[in-house]
């Protein structure tokens, strides 16, 4: 069994920001990087079913430049067998579509067995591109899993719904999951493991035509502070009448 991984790295902000020249993305010095939490999850999930089938290779990929190749080595540390990068200045600040483009070139080529993808990044939060990605594929696609069984040409997974529900579903596969949190526990690299991974090689591919981007970041800034809250009191019926108040000032504002 082939298990093709789709991994981000992420940065993540501390209690300082500053933006690029041109105000469309976060200076990268005020950022940490890491890989993201949910790929981690799709990482030892995959790892987990080569191991229950006694053989099968993992395969790491990413969309992103040089300093992406630090969550693939995570990834290949964990016990991944191969990374793939594939990397174009197209793809500076894409958006998921043009990443999901990207990325389905690699998945096509590699013709895997199973697609898994973390259900959303922590930095961009829209948990877009594995949909887009089975979409460009045709291949069926289920998110949100928490639990994965694999049978013959089949998946069983539960999926999490709102308010605490859960739907089994059966799908066909190869099928595109995207993975939740708490799936499973995702295991620590060693250090041996860690430093093998270093020596090993990430293959690195150029996209073809990606098409025109779906959005674009027009400009990044902090939001101007108000005047604060107004703290209201008095009992229900006069706390809704200044509440419609308020709305009806904002809206002639």
């Amino acid at each position: 069994m082939k298990v093709v991984v789709c991994v981000k790295q992420v940065g993540s902000l501390g209690d300082e920001v500053e933006f690029t020249d041109d105000e469309r993305d976060v200076d990268p010095d005020y950022l940490d990087y890491a890989l993201n939490e949910w790929d981690s999850y799709a990482t030892e999930e995959a790892l987990r079913l080569r191991e229950a089938g006694g053989d099968g290779e993992v395969v790491a990929v990413t969309a992103g430049d040089e300093d992406a190749e630090d969550c693939m080595r995570r990834a290949l540390a964990m016990g991944a067998d191969r990374g793939i990068r594939v990397w174009s200045d197209v793809l500076v600040g894409a958006d998921p579509i043009t990443v999901a483009r990207a990325l389905a070139e690699v998945v096509r080529a590699e013709s895997p067995d199973l697609v898994l993808c973390g259900v959303q990044s922590s930095d961009a939060v829209q948990a877009a591109t594995g949909t887009a990605l089975a979409e460009i594929l045709d291949l069926p696609r289920v998110a949100v899993i928490t639990k994965l069984e694999l049978g013959n040409g089949t998946a069983t997974v539960h999926r999490e719904l709102e308010g605490g529900l859960v739907d089994v579903v059966e799908v066909e596969t190869p099928a595109v999951l995207t993975i939740q949190t708490g799936i499973n526990e995702p295991r620590y690299a060693t250090l041996r493991a860690i430093k093998q991974a270093e020596q090993k090689e990430i293959e690195v591919r150029e996209p073809g035509d990606l098409g025109s981007p779906a959005a674009g970041v027009r400009r990044m800034f902090v939001p101007p502070k108000g005047e604060g809250a107004e703290i209201l009191d008095g009992d229900a019926a006069s706390i809704a009448g200044r509440i419609k108040e308020i709305v009806d000032e904002r809206m002639k504002a």
